[in-house]
């Protein structure tokens, strides 16, 4: 039930089927290895009532495992009461286009927030652009799906795998003094709690834990300890060392963390208030946006500064003529002009809260919607973008339908751009047509809806494998109407020992591919399946039969035991006869094919270096 690849080398395909560091790969395409999984996990559910799962190298498996175990985790939660229950997974990548897949097509409800950490420790420790920020949240529609967004996203700042935020900020300023780190980690804890997202302190940074680097260098022990590497780390603002005890409730970063959970927990707009994109400077300086309660229309601006010094900008917010009054960084009170624009000033290396003095006004005209359509000729991950006029707090819901089948919520946007984002199955032909419709609903409960179409394309060709010497040959074999019975692989050529057979025995079949439907497919069809078959080869390089009925399915297996690992399959009475479609491969000069399609009789000598699918 492992896929046997080795090692990972982090590239290709053997990110997602190889061993990580020595840990066997479970066989993910395998249906009975997903449904061992689910049971599994359900068990935790069922017997413990846990709240959720944080799920671990998420992206070192195959996507179609997450969308079916994901999906049944949540069924099973939601039958026992668990409406909220949640799961996140650890895709160790700062590519929002990398990480919000596993949340749209995987069904997982979060990922954490790499890319967040990425631009956070830019503004913060190094003094980096605001846009760097403004992009990240700008791709923030792309987590959307008819049950997630990137409010859930968790963010934070270092972990046990990266380092602590107290290392990244020591490394980028070496010749800083430890106010000025302090004042810099308190700033990115600021950036942390106050931005939309789930956020979660790594044990020890409340106390100012630095480290050398990642893993076993950011492991300290609360307690005093006695592990040199650890006794020479700072402490960032205090003069403690890990001789002794820190459990520190006085401790600067302590009090600052504490401080903002508090804030968090009085103003609950600070939380999960719709977060609109204010100003971005273009280089350091300041960034700035509001947070406004849906259901009271609260409004909070928020800003923050990583420059050197103090500065200051003018933004719109969501009130003319409204008074602001500092809760937090910030004092004296502020007021919007008649065109609700707010000048705002940010002390160096700083962030500063203002709450208005009343609500939201009621919307002064109805909204009005337009709505794109991804261009003709759409394949793969498309956007879906909304225009609104009018209205206030608008908050806008996506629906498509894919042919003939079911419309489908896509998800919602509360805030400008109005975006979306769709996967478009590969199994959906070219020529189908899309639909599309949005609504947008106002403050007041004024509505509007706009409608679109489009049609798909021609997906890209899968990428085709590179060469690379093994000592084993992976074979797949696909039967479009979907009997395998009796089918086998006949192999010969330069194989190890035992590995070829005599015509017309063959080796069987070792397991079933399996894929999810996608998402978006409106088939209804039953997942894909195909055999498959594998063998140990030595001193041989081999290479995979071209132009043979091979799975569209990323599904792989595999053996390094001295025979195929075959579980009989198929029926053992003699083999039937008649015509089916036939078709060769040869292998290139210097390799070996363990396996092509073919019909009718066996030649008298087979020619060397190829294989037939023998039945």
């Amino acid at each position: 039930m492992y896929h046997n690849r080795g090692d990972s080398t982090y590239t290709g395909e053997s990110t997602t089927y190889g061993d990580f560091s020595g840990l066997d790969d479970l066989w993910t395409e395998r249906p009975e290895v997903v449904r061992g999984m689910e049971r599994i996990y359900q068990r935790w559910v069922r017997d413990f009532a846990v709240d959720g799962f944080r799920i671990d190298t998420v992206k070192h498996v195959n996507m179609e495992f997450w969308t079916q175990w994901a999906t049944a985790l949540d069924r099973y939660a939601a039958e026992r009461g668990r409406k909220d229950f949640f799961m996140f997974g650890e895709v160790y990548s700062a590519d929002p286009a990398v990480t919000a897949p596993y949340v749209t097509r995987g069904r997982l409800d979060a990922t954490l927030d790499f890319p967040f950490q990425d631009a956070a420790r830019a503004y913060a420790s190094q003094g980096g652009s605001a846009r760097k920020l403004a992009a990240v949240f700008g791709a923030d529609h792309k987590y959307t799906t008819d049950k997630a967004n990137a409010y859930e996203q968790v963010t934070f700042l270092g972990n046990h795998d990266m380092g602590r935020i107290g290392t990244f900020l020591k490394q980028d300023n070496p010749n800083a003094t430890d106010a000025e780190i302090l004042a810099k980690d308190r700033l990115a804890n600021e950036l942390m709690f106050l931005s939309r997202g789930n956020p979660v302190v790594y044990y020890g940074d409340e106390q100012g834990f630095t480290g050398s680097g990642g893993d076993k260098d950011a492991r300290q022990t609360m307690f005093a300890s006695k592990v040199a590497d650890y006794l020479d780390d700072d402490e960032i603002g205090t003069d403690r060392t890990h001789a002794s005890a820190a459990y520190d409730t006085g401790a600067p970063l302590y009090r600052r963390i504490a401080d903002l959970a508090r804030l968090r927990k009085a103003e609950p707009a600070l939380t999960d208030g719709v977060q609109t994109e204010r100003y971005a400077a273009d280089g350091p300086g300041i960034y700035a946006f509001t947070r406004t309660d849906a259901a009271s229309g609260q409004e909070y601006v928020v800003a923050f500064n990583n420059a050197g010094s103090e500065r200051t900008a003018t933004f719109a917010t969501g009130s003319p003529d409204m008074t602001y009054r500092g809760i937090h960084g910030a004092t004296g009170p502020v007021r919007s002009d008649g065109d609700r624009r707010l000048t705002v000033t940010v002390p160096a290396g700083s962030a500063v809260v203002y709450k208005a003095a009343g609500k939201l006004a009621e919307p002064t005209a109805e909204p009005t919607i337009t709505l794109t359509a991804p261009a003709a000729g759409a394949t793969g991950t498309v956007d879906l973008r909304a225009d609104v006029d009018g209205g206030q707090l608008n908050r806008v819901v996506f629906a498509a339908q894919v042919g003939n089948g079911k419309w489908r919520t896509l998800g919602s946007a509360d805030h400008a751009p109005y975006q979306v984002t769709q996967t478009l199955g590969t199994d959906v032909p070219a020529g189908t047509a899309l639909r599309y419709k949005a609504v947008v609903i106002d403050s007041a409960g004024h509505t509007a809806s706009a409608t679109a179409s489009s049609t798909t394309g021609t997906p890209p060709a899968p990428e085709v494998p590179r060469a690379s010497s093994r000592d084993y040959a992976i074979v797949h074999y696909k039967r479009p109407d979907g009997d395998y019975d009796g089918w086998g692989l006949y192999a010969w050529g330069d194989l190890a020992d035992g590995e070829a057979t005599t015509w017309p025995a063959g080796h069987p079949f070792i397991g079933r591919d399996a894929t999810a439907p996608s998402p978006t497919s409106s088939s209804g069809r039953a997942p894909r399946t195909s055999g498959s078959w594998s063998s140990t080869r030595t001193g041989t390089r081999t290479s995979p039969p071209t132009g043979s009925s091979t799975s569209p399915a990323p599904a792989r297996c595999g053996s390094n035991r001295a025979r195929p690992t075959c579980a009989p399959s198929g029926r053992t009475t003699p083999p039937r006869t008649r015509p089916r479609p036939s078709c060769t491969t040869t292998a290139p000069t210097g390799t070996t094919t363990a396996g092509a399609c073919t019909s009718g009789r066996a030649p008298r000598t087979p020619p060397t270096g190829r294989g037939r699918w023998s039945r």
